[in-house]
């Protein structure tokens, strides 16, 4: 029988390429769509219709939370996998303190990133809870980390990526004694569309493709010494730890 995994910002970028690796690996994906209008996913669920189920999903709405995993619930009584993998950065994150800031698109920011992977879990909690995988996974940044912070800007993001560690700092504490087990990770530099412009970005070192397989591996990984489970960490894509 399949594994399930539930996978949010699936429409593209490293999302899209989560989601065909797992496909490859003859997991049942539902797939988180935000953009219906975006055609790459729609298009992999024509070649994987037995595989792939698309979701409507905006993570910034409680009631769209809510009916997604009323949507899963119908096919399947189990979620073993869940990645929130949605988010986005601001437009005008280089402004400084001495620039007017946009505090309505920083509150955006912030829900999105800190807030829709907590409405994604209190919605699907009810089918994790079935599943004796429990893998629950956040797409974080080193963006959150406060020891290691360095910009002199970007607000909205690097906060919104610090408040969604303390965040699953706060669910690790209440359901890793339920056997749940947990993958923060910072993937590195991905070409993509975070930038909130609509345009694919250039700069960073990787495609989607190729930053979808160490994350993909840390987040099926299962430790040698399952009292590996016990530490909450946050990795990056070559495997190192990184500081809160």
């Amino acid at each position: 029988m399949s594994r399930i995994a539930v996978i949010t910002g699936a429409d593209r970028g490293l999302g899209l390429a989560l989601t065909i690796n797992l496909l490859t690996q003859n997991w049942h994906v539902f797939a988180g769509q935000y953009m219906p209008d975006w055609t790459e996913l729609n298009g992999l669920s024509a070649q994987h219709p037995d595989q792939l189920t698309i979701v409507p999903l905006d993570i910034s709405s409680q009631s769209s939370t809510q009916n997604a995993a009323q949507v899963v619930r119908q096919q399947t009584d189990c979620v073993d996998l869940i990645i929130n993998n949605a988010g986005i950065n601001a437009i005008h994150r280089d402004r400084t303190i001495r620039e007017p800031q946009d505090y309505e698109e920083i509150h955006r920011v912030y829900d999105i990133n800190s807030l829709g992977p907590l409405r994604v879990i209190e919605a699907f909690l009810p089918l994790t809870d079935q599943s004796t995988m429990k893998r629950l996974c956040f797409v974080s940044s080193e963006a959150g980390s406060i020891t290691r912070a360095h910009r002199p800007a970007w607000f909205g993001y690097s906060m919104s990526k610090a408040a969604l560690n303390m965040g699953v700092q706060i669910l690790f504490n209440h359901l890793r004694p339920e056997g749940y087990t947990f993958r923060l990770y910072h993937p590195g530099g991905i070409r993509s569309y975070i930038g909130g412009s609509g345009i694919k970005g250039t700069r960073a070192g990787q495609e989607p493709k190729e930053a979808a397989i160490p994350a993909l591996a840390h987040f099926l990984e299962n430790y040698a010494d399952p009292t590996a489970e016990d530490q909450l960490v946050m990795k990056d894509h070559k495997g190192q730890e990184w500081p809160w």
